[in-house]
C-alpha cells in the first residue's frame, strides 16, 4: 500500500492509526440519524443529522439525487488499514453532511449547501474478511434467479458508500472528496448515479415507466421489526451488525422501446395498479392493499394472476422490505435507442427471510419480467451509526 499525502497535519494523524476510535471526532449523540431536521428557510441548508444508532439514508426520506459507489480493496488492506479509513471518512462525513468542508476538501465552497445530504457506509465479504471476523453466509452473491442476466462491472464490491441529496452538485463533490481519501486503501469498483421523480404533494415517485414506486413500503412504526438488526429481529448475529441492516443493489435495464409498444391498459394489468395515481386496480386509497380475491361482472380476477403487485405480495406480513430506488438514464450504446432503467435498493433486517422469497416469486412468474431484466447485483451489510465519541465501523473493528 502506499503511503497517504503528506502536507495535512491532522489528515497524517489520523492516517497513522495512532487515534484511538473514542477519539477521532466528536459531537451530539442522537436517538436515530434518519429524522430530518425541520426544514430551513433555504433547502440548500437542510441538514440531517450524522450521529444516531442507525445511519442516515436507510429510512431518511429519498433525496432527489444519489450515486452508489462500490469499491474493492487494495492487497495488504487488513483491520487496521480499515480503521484509519473509516476514521477519515466518520470525519469528512460529519462534516460535509453538516455544511461543513472535508478537512481536505480542495472545493471547500461545494460542502456549504448539503441540501439533505446523506453518506451510507456499508461492507461486503472482503472487507468483513479484512476486518478479521465470520463473514454471515448471507453476505455474498445471492442465488441465481431465472430472470437474472449479471454483468461483473455493475455487481458485488468490498464497500459501498451511498451518497445522496437534494442538489446533484453536492452528490458529485461528496463522492469525490471522499474517493480521493479512500485511494491508498482502495480501487473504484463501479459507480452508479440515479434521479427520482417527478413528486407529488405526497412526494411518492415514479419511476421511468411512469408506475408509482415505493408504495408498499413498511411504515415507519415497523421499521424496528423490518429494518434494522437487532437481538430481537436478528438473534442469530453477528453483534457487530445491531444497530444496522442488509443492503440489496440491484441494476435492473427497464426495456423502455418495447413497454412503449403496448397501451395503458395493459401496462395497468401488468403492474395490477393504476398508472394515473398507483390505486390498486381493486379501488381504495394508494397506500391501501390490493384486494386479491376482487373479481369482475364476468368472474374474471380483477387483478391479473401474474401482475407485479400480486407476485410481490404474500400472507406473510414479515417478508416485507424498504425499497429506496433511484432512476438511471445513461447514454445508449451504437445503434440502440435507450439505456435506462432502476438502481433497485433495497434494506431489510434479515435477506434470506424477507428479499429472497420475495425475489424468488418475481423471478418465477412476474408480466413485468417482460420488460425488466436485471444486469447488477450486490449484497452489503450496512453499519450501525457512529455515536458520540465513535466512528463508523467501530463494532466491526473493536
Amino acid at each position: 500500500m502506499g503511503e497517504p499525502r503528506r502536507g495535512l497535519s491532522r489528515r497524517a494523524l489520523l492516517t497513522s492509526g495512532s487515534v484511538g476510535a473514542a477519539g477521532v471526532v466528536v459531537g451530539a449523540a442522537g436517538a436515530s440519524a434518519a429524522a430530518h431536521e425541520p426544514p430551513a428557510a433555504d433547502p440548500g441548508l437542510r441538514t440531517v443529522p450524522f450521529r444516531g444508532t442507525h445511519q442516515a439514508g436507510v429510512v431518511t426520506p429519498p433525496q432527489d439525487h444519489g450515486v452508489l459507489v462500490a469499491y474493492d480493496l487494495l492487497d495488504g488492506v487488513d483491520a487496521d488499514a480499515l480503521r484509519r479509513l473509516f476514521a477519515i471518512w466518520t470525519d469528512d462525513v460529519e462534516r460535509l453532511t453538516a455544511g461543513r468542508a472535508g478537512l481536505a476538501d480542495t472545493e471547500p465552497e461545494l460542502a456549504l449547501r448539503p441540501s439533505g445530504l446523506t453518506v451510507t457506509l456499508a461492507v461486503g465479504p472482503g472487507a468483513v474478511e479484512a476486518a478479521g471476523v465470520d463473514v454471515p453466509s448471507w453476505l455474498g452473491p445471492l442465488p441465481d434467479f431465472t430472470v437474472d442476466r449479471l454483468e461483473g462491472r455493475w455487481s458485488e464490491g468490498d464497500l459501498l458508500l451511498q451518497i445522496c441529496s437534494d442538489d446533484e452538485l453536492v452528490v458529485s463533490h461528496a463522492l469525490r472528496l471522499l474517493t480521493k481519501e479512500a485511494r491508498t486503501f482502495t480501487t473504484v469498483r463501479w459507480v452508479q448515479r440515479g434521479f427520482r421523480g417527478p413528486l407529488g404533494r405526497d412526494r411518492t415517485p415514479r419511476n421511468l415507466m411512469g408506475q408509482v414506486d415505493g408504495t408498499a413500503n413498511p411504515r415507519p412504526a415497523d421499521h424496528d421489526a423490518l429494518v434494522w438488526r437487532s437481538s430481537t429481529t436478528t438473534p442469530e448475529g453477528p453483534a457487530w451488525l445491531d444497530g444496522g441492516t442488509t443492503m440489496v443493489v440491484r441494476r435492473i435495464r427497464m426495456e423502455l422501446d418495447t413497454w412503449d409498444e403496448i397501451d395503458r391498459t395493459a401496462r395497468e394489468r401488468t403492474i395490477g395498479r393504476r398508472l394515473d395515481d398507483g390505486r390498486p386496480l381493486t379501488g381504495g386509497r394508494l397506500e391501501d392493499d390490493p384486494d386479491l380475491d376482487a373479481v369482475d361482472a364476468n368472474g374474471l380476477e380483477v387483478i391479473d394472476p401474474f401482475a407485479h403487485v400480486r407476485r410481490a405480495r404474500t400472507d406473510d406480513r414479515r417478508q416485507r422490505i424498504l425499497r429506496r430506488p433511484y432512476n438511471y438514464d445513461d447514454p445508449p450504446p451504437p445503434g440502440e435507442l435507450t439505456d435506462a432503467g432502476l438502481v433497485f435498493v433495497s434494506f431489510q433486517a434479515d435477506l434470506e427471510a424477507q428479499f429472497v422469497p420475495l425475489q424468488r416469486r418475481l423471478a418465477e412468474l412476474d408480466l413485468l419480467n417482460q420488460w425488466t431484466t436485471p444486469i447488477g447485483s450486490a449484497v452489503f451489510a450496512v453499519l450501525p451509526g457512529a455515536r458520540r465519541g465513535e466512528q463508523l465501523g467501530q463494532s466491526l473493528l473493536t
